[in-house]
């Protein structure tokens, strides 16, 4: 075999292993948190587990059923290392009826309850703890069960990856410290939790929608997980209406992710998407299942962003969208949840209804606070751009340019850059 045949091999093994890693990872660790209690021995089993898939693979080719030999393979390096702990023997046999049945099922229960049908929600309640703080239990959650990286986890808040790295730490050692058992809640706890896992649910479907890391623009499979993820948690809460909206909300976006790249991978923007490539049949349905969950009379962030997606997604065209509804329901929704981004996504709307100008007053007011955030400063120069002020505008692209790593992102930048450099100046 040549080497370049060899690298292509060991390319696409490669390539499948981290599909099948992506997949599997979360429902590991989540069954060996269940039995051993230690997170971080769980997190440590599972990754012997990939890398003697990294091992074999190339040399032995991709098993028939890869997700098996994944979870038969941690199930063996689990038991071969509790053998030498005394701490654990007693509980070899439990941990290998749960890997194996893992094995069998591939995560999935079969007795009805939504709970069972997939450890990865048992262990996303888990770290949803009251005693852990909100921004421990959703970066805990989003590097445990959904895998991303700490860098991914950052960006999705914001902050610095440092800070991440100290919240997971921190958070493991107040799990571990206190006790917290790894368990369903109760029906009576199920509402205090559901704040922090509505929060997970929707930065991982974020993260898959539109990556902040890595080589891909999309991690379209990690969106459809959420989806399922908040299916179930529909299931299990069926009179809760914020539950309802971030399901709607996830299943919106998925009706229109066929047009939102184009062939060559970069970004189409909504103004200049083929709306006949839309689900307008998933469209129709989530928006039905918006209006069911606005009627139990309980409006909660998640409604009106699905609400204001909606409104998107009934336009036939871009410039017959409603736009100054569109405004009135960021309104609501920022009296409801104050942040800095909902007021830019607002701004962006104002644009439409009371001109650039306007809109980049309101933006101006949020540098502080989103500085490092591209889409802040990706919005500022179109705003510029849209009131002639083609300097500030590239200046504008350029920081954006530079804040972000999406791949797809990051073409669009380019290319409005390299326009405007061809762009004869203005006399």
């Amino acid at each position: 075999m040549t080497d370049a045949r060899r690298g292509t091999d060991r390319a696409a093994v490669d390539a499948r292993l981290a599909d099948i890693v992506r997949e599997e990872r979360g429902r590991l660790i989540a069954v060996l948190v269940g039995v051993l209690g230690d997170w971080d021995l769980a997190e440590e089993l599972v990754g012997d587990a990939i890398v003697a898939a990294l091992e074999r693979w190339p040399a032995d080719g991709i098993p028939a059923n890869p997700a098996a030999w994944l979870t038969t393979t941690a199930r063996r390096r689990a038991l071969d290392r509790l053998r030498r702990d005394r701490r654990y023997r007693e509980r070899i046999d439990e941990i290998g009826r749960a890997m194996e049945t893992n094995g069998r099922a591939g995560g999935m229960g079969t007795d009805g309850d939504p709970l069972a049908a997939d450890d990865r929600l048992r262990l996303i309640f888990t770290c949803c703890h009251p005693a852990l703080h909100r921004e421990a239990q959703v970066a805990l959650t989003l590097r445990t069960v959904c895998g991303l990286s700490t860098l991914a986890v950052a960006r999705a808040f914001l902050v610095a990856e440092a800070t991440v790295a100290q919240r997971l730490v921190r958070a493991k050692r107040k799990i571990r410290d206190a006790g917290i058992p790894y368990r369903v809640p109760d029906r009576a706890e199920l509402p205090a939790r559901l704040g922090e896992v509505l929060a997970v649910l929707y930065l991982v479907f974020n993260e898959g929608y539109l990556a902040s890391d890595g080589e891909v623009a999309e991690r379209r499979e990690l969106a459809r997980d959420a989806e399922w993820l908040a299916s179930l948690l529909v299931r299990l809460m069926p009179d809760e209406p914020e539950a309802a909206g971030l399901l709607a909300l996830m299943r919106l976006h998925l009706a229109r992710a066929a047009a939102r790249f184009a062939d060559d991978g970069s970004l189409v923007l909504l103004a200049d998407q083929d709306r006949g490539r839309w689900d307008r049949d998933a469209i129709g349905a989530a928006v039905a299942d918006v209006e069911r969950a606005l009627r139990m009379g309980r409006p909660g962030p998640y409604q009106l962003q699905a609400a204001i997606v909606a409104c998107h997604a009934a336009a036939a065209t871009y410039a017959q969208t409603d736009f100054a509804e569109i405004v009135a329901l960021y309104d609501r929704l920022h009296a409801l949840q104050p942040s800095p981004v909902v007021a830019l996504n607002r701004a962006v709307a104002l644009a439409e209804v009371a001109g650039p100008a306007q809109a980049l007053a309101e933006v101006e007011r949020l540098r502080d606070e989103l500085d490092r955030y591209h889409l802040f400063h990706a919005t500022r120069a179109e705003l510029l751009r849209r009131l002639g002020r083609a300097e500030e505008a590239r200046r504008a692209d350029r920081l954006a340019l530079a804040r972000t790593a999406n791949p797809a992102e990051r073409r669009v930048l380019e290319e409005r850059l390299a326009r405007s450099s061809a762009a004869p100046a203005p006399e």
